[in-house]
């Protein structure tokens, strides 16, 4: 198995400091795209803080967080509700990640002195290894995927697009992951990568973006239809027998 962990681009790094409310706020979203929370679910300020053995004010802090990012809305003296999926809107996501990633890899295989070569070579590092050295596990290559994406908008030397990008990225993580979760889609996504770093490093730009389309596009079909499948599933665990 692969474990450069080390190696992982700058961009993947979580800051070193974090808040109560962080925690909280990554544990809400874990449950959301966990379906352990299911859009529909109904909660209370006061179940989270015994559930999560945290005081109310980082749970409210966590709360009004995922609110704004549109995984919750908060209901007159009722408490909280975990929304749908808003798909229209990962979609719009999608697109403009699309439309960054691809400018970033026409400016990386045009020879411009300011693409970071040292980072390129830390991904070929992960994605251009033996089958025999691949990682399987889902969570860590769902990690370096999303490295992998992150920098080679950072390599391109943009801060301003890979502030934009990292934000995005934030944005569609709760789904994306899902996309590691069969085994079959982690070695599609080796070998996606492997292509796409050395058309780049061809400077081959229409086969490197050609490529990098169709691989954003097929983990979005996929993604898509595995957030619907896991959520007919959570429905059907959670309605009591008739």
């Amino acid at each position: 198995m692969h474990t450069t962990g080390q190696q992982i681009p700058r961009a993947a790094r979580a800051p070193a400091r974090r808040s109560r409310a962080d925690d909280v706020y990554d544990q809400l979203k874990a449950d959301i795209a966990g379906f352990q929370l299911v859009p529909g679910d109904r909660f209370s300020e006061n179940e989270l803080c015994d559930r999560l053995q945290v005081s109310r004010t980082p749970v409210r802090q966590a709360l009004v967080r995922l609110q704004q990012e549109g995984y919750v809305e908060v209901q007159f003296r009722s408490g909280w509700r975990v929304l749908p999926f808003d798909f229209e809107q990962f979609e719009q996501l999608y697109d403009l990640r699309q439309v960054l990633e691809s400018t970033a890899v026409q400016r990386l295989c045009s020879g411009d002195e300011k693409v970071d070569q040292a980072l390129l070579r830390q991904l070929e590092a992960i994605w251009l290894v033996p089958e025999a050295e691949r990682s399987h596990d889902g969570t860590e290559v769902s990690r370096w995927d999303e490295g992998f994406h992150c920098a080679l908008v950072e390599a391109a030397g943009n801060r301003e697009m890979a502030r934009v990008h990292r934000e995005v990225t934030e944005r569609i993580r709760i789904i994306r992951r899902l996309d590691f979760t069969k085994q079959d889609r982690i070695a599609a996504t080796y070998e996606e990568h492997g292509k796409i770093l050395s058309a780049i490093r061809s400077h081959r730009s229409d086969q490197a973006v050609m490529l990098l389309r169709a691989h954003i596009q097929t983990s979005q079909a996929e993604v898509r239809k595995i957030t619907l499948h896991q959520v007919h599933l959570a429905r059907a665990a959670s309605t009591p027998p008739g």
